[in-house]
Parts: C-alpha cells; sequence; structure tokens
C-alpha cells in the first residue's frame, strides 16, 4: 500500500529534483528528468542510500527505452489496439508512447516507488493514462499476466542477476503467445542470440551515462 503523505513527498521530490525535458530522439514526449543542472544528477550510489533514495533510474530517458520508444511511435501497428505491459518502466517513457499510438491499455511495471510518482507526473505532462504496478513480476506464472497481450522492455540487460531472472520469465510469457519487444544499446547481459532483430538506431546520449555520446540501440523481439 502506498500512503498518500509518502506518494505527496516522492512527487514533490521528483517535481525538485528535474526539469520537464525532451529525450534527444524523441522530441515530441516530455520527461521530468534530472540533468546536469541538478544537483540529483551529481549524487553518488551511496550518497543516495544515505537518504533513502534508490538509484533514481526513473530520472533518465536511457538509451534504450529511447529506441523501444521510437520504434514503437514509428510503428503504432506493434500496439495499437492492444493490452500493453512496459516492465521496468522507469520514468514511463515507452509506456507513454504506447499510449499515444493507441494502445488499447497499458500497465507501467516498476519496483521503484518513485517511479510510480514519475510515471504519473510524465503521463499528465503527456495527457496519457497509465495504470501503474508496483509488483515484482518476474517469479509470477505468465498465466497471472494473461490480460496482456504485448510486454516491452527498454534496457533491461545491464545487470547480470536481473538478466538471470528476466530471460526465463520472458520464455514462459513467450509460451503463453505473448509479444515481447526489446530495446537494447549493446549492454553485456543482452542475449542477442535468443532474439530477432527488428531495427537499429543512433541514439544521442552523454559521458555522464554511457560511454559514448551516440549509443547504437538496436529494437529486438524475443524469439526463444
Amino acid at each position: 500500500m502506498v500512503h498518500p503523505e509518502n506518494f505527496d513527498k516522492r512527487t514533490q521530490f521528483i517535481i525538485d529534483n528535474t526539469a520537464l525535458i525532451s529525450p534527444a530522439h524523441l522530441p515530441e514526449i516530455r520527461l521530468h528528468t534530472a540533468d546536469s543542472a541538478h544537483e540529483l544528477w551529481h549524487k553518488t550510489e551511496d550518497e543516495l542510500q544515505a537518504i533513502g533514495l534508490p538509484p533514481p533510474f526513473w530520472a533518465f530517458a536511457w538509451a534504450g527505452g529511447q529506441g523501444l520508444a521510437r520504434y514503437i511511435l514509428d510503428n503504432p501497428r506493434s500496439v495499437s489496439s492492444r493490452n500493453v505491459l512496459d516492465f521496468a518502466s522507469g520514468g514511463g517513457l515507452v509506456a507513454i508512447c504506447a499510449r499515444l499510438v493507441g494502445a488499447a491499455n497499458v500497465t507501467a511495471n516498476d519496483i521503484d516507488p518513485y517511479s510510480r510518482a514519475a510515471i504519473k507526473l510524465n503521463a499528465e505532462k503527456n495527457q496519457v493514462e497509465i495504470a501503474f504496478d508496483g509488483r515484482d513480476l518476474l517469479d509470477l506464472p505468465a498465466t497471472q499476466l494473461d490480460e496482456f497481450e504485448v510486454i516491452l522492455a527498454g534496457d533491461v540487460f545491464y545487470d547480470q542477476a536481473l538478466a538471470k531472472r528476466v530471460l526465463p520469465w520472458f520464455g514462459r510469457l513467450k509460451q503463453h503467445g505473448k509479444t515481447i519487444l526489446i530495446g537494447d544499446p549493446g549492454r553485456n547481459y543482452f542475449p542477442a542470440e535468443q532474439m530477432t532483430k527488428l531495427t537499429e538506431y543512433s541514439v544521442p546520449s552523454t559521458l555522464e551515462l554511457e560511454d559514448n555520446t551516440i549509443k547504437r540501440v538496436s529494437v529486438w523481439e524475443f524469439a526463444g
């Protein structure tokens, strides 16, 4: 259960520590994003833990998410009139794009409570409605996600432990007929051999977030 006072504090924290910015690859979208002008950008992981804040993945438009979001905007039939789950949604960029191009319903999933507040703010700014699910879905039977037809995942293979949990979950979902679309900028634990490549983009980034100012982001469908 999310207590209203905590939600309000998180919402205010996001407003105070971000600016409304369009991601470089998605000028039609506006997100509450931390940039170099904000103190949040400069805090180390230890400093974040000291103030009780998880790593703020919601505060940045990561390259993999930007690539997947661009693909959805350019290929609306991939989600149009379908029920969509955006896994590890962060600030909700991919979910917002799915809703903008006509997905029937979109649920954003993230275990970070700050993500819930960020997604609400960002959805309102882009004039769409996004449902939210804060559970860890990776151990759930695929039958508990029967309502969804398309699973979206932007940039989820950056961590080995997470990748080891995500991959079998994708496999179970695929066996139940789900379409799984993934945006990835060449992360170390990305299993390309289990994917079908759909397209590729050059996504501007910063050296504070990535190892290059231009990331080659591929969009894939999980083949199993």
